[in-house]
């Protein structure tokens, strides 16, 4: 992924990144997605970042999480992550 320095906040683009996996059911609801640890190396940005960009959807009721076991995307979090 390349991030667009000019435009929005990283956490923000991570955010797309994740809603546009999960409306092109590459992350099904209910799924688990990866770590923050995991998509922060992938996305070669730092941990914070992308705990912020969770933070965010969790807000958004796009991912939920489950204490100790991860993050996952929300029953609903297609419907909520196309009007995002």
């Amino acid at each position: 992924m390349q991030f667009n320095n000019n435009a929005q906040a990283i956490y923000i683009q991570i955010a797309d990144y994740v809603c546009e996996k999960i409306l092109l059911k590459e992350w099904p609801p209910d799924a688990k997605i990866p770590s923050v640890r995991e998509l922060a190396m992938q996305l070669e940005v730092n941990p914070n970042t992308v705990a912020r960009s969770y933070e965010f959807l969790k807000q958004q009721q796009i991912v939920t999480d489950k204490r100790g076991v991860g993050y996952f995307t929300a029953e609903e979090g297609v419907k909520y992550a196309s009007a995002y």
